[in-house]
């Protein structure tokens, strides 16, 4: 059995008083696709952020492998529109890379040719993969995304998720993603983990999505879509697919932002 990369223990975080997170545990192998869903509020970016130590949790302890490279990817990133800073002078904080390095890293985040280009210019799909490309210049054993797709359309998250399958293949690295893409990221995961204050199911997509407690959060539609992106996924990986094409009336956002 391979050691976790990350191990989590009784994870309980509380603000104000307030329990955001009780008595989580779950270990993260090399290698795996782990994907985070939960309505808002339910402590998934809490959850990340704690497995990266920036936050400190109340009770319980997070464990990392030895000399543990994460990358991390956020959700977003404000960059000042009268700033002026290239895609390379971005990869190169706080310490400068070279030309070679920054062309191959874009490379493996899909994202070629952008060095030169501002980083102000950058489309929100270009944009979320200089940030992923970022991530990768440290060779991370662990990739962490918080809902890196948050702004992006859905075939823009579909293209950005095969992107992660991609790097996770050649890189060889686990990847932790929490997300609200359900019928878009599920087909990607290895395991799906359900949070809503503590771990309400986990598992594989199939079971996740059949799980009582996961219907009660999202609503039953949410499968239809599930199966029907995992089919197309299946036989198609051409970029310029319209992934739009799934029956979004079977895909019920009513567990989101209420």
């Amino acid at each position: 059995m391979t050691a976790p990369l990350i191990s989590v223990a009784g994870l309980t975080i509380e603000l104000d008083r307030h329990a955001i997170l009780q008595n989580v545990s779950v270990d993260i192998a090399p290698g795996e696709i782990v994907t985070i869903v939960g309505p808002n509020g339910s402590g998934k970016s809490t959850f990340l952020r704690a497995l990266i130590g920036a936050v400190k949790p109340t009770a319980g302890k997070v464990s990392h492998a030895p000399g543990l490279r994460i990358g991390y990817v956020p959700q977003k990133l404000a960059i000042d529109a009268s700033l002026p800073m290239t895609v390379q002078r971005f990869l190169g904080l706080p310490r400068r890379i070279g030309r070679v390095q920054a062309a191959e890293t874009l490379n493996r985040a899909g994202a070629p040719g952008l060095a030169g280009r501002q980083m102000t210019d950058l489309s929100g799909g270009q944009f979320q993969r200089v940030l992923l490309a970022r991530a990768l210049l440290e060779n991370p054993q662990i990739l962490l995304l918080d809902e890196a797709t948050q702004g992006l359309d859905q075939p823009g998250s579909a293209a950005f998720y095969q992107q992660i399958e991609e790097v996770r293949r050649t890189m060889g690295c686990a990847v932790v993603m929490v997300s609200h893409d359900l019928h878009v990221v599920m087909a990607a995961s290895d395991r799906v983990l359900c949070i809503n204050g503590h771990i309400c199911c986990e598992g594989t997509p199939e079971i996740v999505a059949d799980a009582p407690e996961y219907r009660a959060l999202f609503g039953t539609g949410t499968k239809g879509a599930l199966a029907l992106y995992r089919h197309e996924h299946s036989h198609s990986h051409d970029h310029d697919h319209d992934h739009s094409g799934h029956d979004h009336s079977g895909h019920d956002h009513s567990g989101h932002g209420h």
